[in-house]
C-alpha cells in the first residue's frame, strides 16, 4: 500500500482574539485564544482537527474544504482545506496543534489505489471520536467511525460495499462531487466493524479499477 500524507502549509495562534471575531465564531466566554491551519488534504484536516479535541481543550469552531482542491489553492499557504480551533489559552491551543500535527504527519493518509498515486482513496478507521466528528455524524462522542473517501463513482460502488459487509450504518453521506470532487460517507458501528467497512471499501474500488468499464 502506498501511503499520501498531507501537508500543513501554515499554523498559527492568535493568544487573545479580538472581541468581534469571538463573536462572529460564537466564542464561548471561556475560549480566548485560537488556532489556525491549512492543508493540503482536506479529509485528513478533518481528522487532525477532531483529533485536537481528544487531546486538548479545545473546540473546533470552522472546518472547510476549498474549491478544486490544493492543485488550484487561491495562494502558496491555502492548499485544500482550514481548521481553526477554539480554547481558553495558547498553551491548550498549542496542545491542539500539535496533534493536528502528529495527525497528519504520522496517522492519516490516503492510499494509491493499485499503486496509482494519481487515484486515490480515504478508508480511515477511528476507534474513538472525538467531539468535531461526533457532531458532524450526529453519534455520541467516542464512538467508531469509518470514514470513507474516494473519487464520484468510486465512492458509491465502494460505499455499497462497505455497507453490505459489516454492521455499520451511514451517519453522513457526502454525495458527490464534494468541494474536491470526491465523495463518501461517514459510517458508524463497532471498532471492528468500521474496520470491516473501511477494508471492503478500499478492496471494492482496488477491484474496479482494474476493470472499470466491465459491468
Amino acid at each position: 500500500m502506498t501511503k499520501i500524507f498531507g501537508e500543513l502549509l501554515a499554523m498559527h495562534i492568535i493568544p487573545n482574539v479580538q472581541d468581534d471575531m469571538r463573536q462572529a465564531y460564537g466564542l464561548r466566554e471561556h475560549e480566548r485564544s485560537l488556532g489556525l491551519f491549512t492543508s493540503t488534504i482536506d479529509d485528513v484536516g478533518y481528522t487532525a482537527a477532531d483529533e485536537a479535541t481528544k487531546k486538548a481543550d479545545v473546540r473546533v469552531v470552522y472546518a472547510k474544504s476549498f474549491y478544486a482542491g490544493a492543485a488550484h489553492a487561491s495562494g502558496p499557504l491555502s492548499g485544500e482545506f482550514i481548521g481553526i480551533l477554539a480554547g481558553p489559552s495558547p498553551e491548550e491551543i498549542r496542545s491542539g496543534l500539535d496533534a493536528v500535527r502528529q495527525t497528519v504527519e504520522t496517522d492519516a493518509y490516503f492510499e494509491a489505489i493499485n499503486g496509482d498515486e494519481g487515484h486515490t482513496l480515504y478508508a480511515k478507521t477511528i476507534s474513538s471520536c472525538g467531539t468535531f466528528l461526533a457532531e458532524q455524524a450526529g453519534v455520541s462522542e467516542g464512538q467508531a467511525l469509518a470514514y470513507l473517501i474516494a473519487p464520484p463513482l468510486e465512492a458509491m460502488v465502494g460505499l455499497d460495499a462497505a455497507l453490505k459487509a459489516a454492521d455499520v450504518r451511514i451517519c453522513e453521506l457526502f454525495n458527490p462531487p464534494s468541494e474536491t470532487n470526491f465523495g463518501g460517507a461517514l459510517l458508524t458501528g463497532s471498532q471492528s466493524s468500521c474496520q470491516a467497512a473501511a477494508d471492503a471499501f478500499r478492496e471494492t474500488i482496488e477491484r474496479l479499477a482494474q476493470q472499470p468499464v466491465q459491468y
